[in-house]
């Protein structure tokens, strides 16, 4: 197993975080700001700078009004 900020499955994940958040129509700022998260916080995981740890990525579904489990089983089917 890869475990890297660069493998495959990190890369698709940060593919659907950045679609979800413009399918909710929120710009990087806004989406930071929901979290209560530094401005760059979503610009650095979406251009593959940082991995999300589990808490974050909570953080990150719950302001984008997404159910975890959705955005996980649309990662494991690719």
């Amino acid at each position: 197993m890869q475990k890297s900020i660069h493998s495959k499955r990190q890369e698709h994940l940060r593919v659907l975080l950045k679609a979800a958040r413009k399918k909710a129509g929120l710009t990087q700022d806004e989406l930071a700001e929901r979290m209560g998260a530094y401005k760059t916080f979503v610009s650095k995981y979406e251009r593959g700078e940082r991995q999300l740890d589990l808490i974050e990525f909570l953080a990150v579904a719950e302001a984008l009004r997404l159910e975890p489990k959705t955005l996980i089983d649309q990662l494991l089917r690719e």
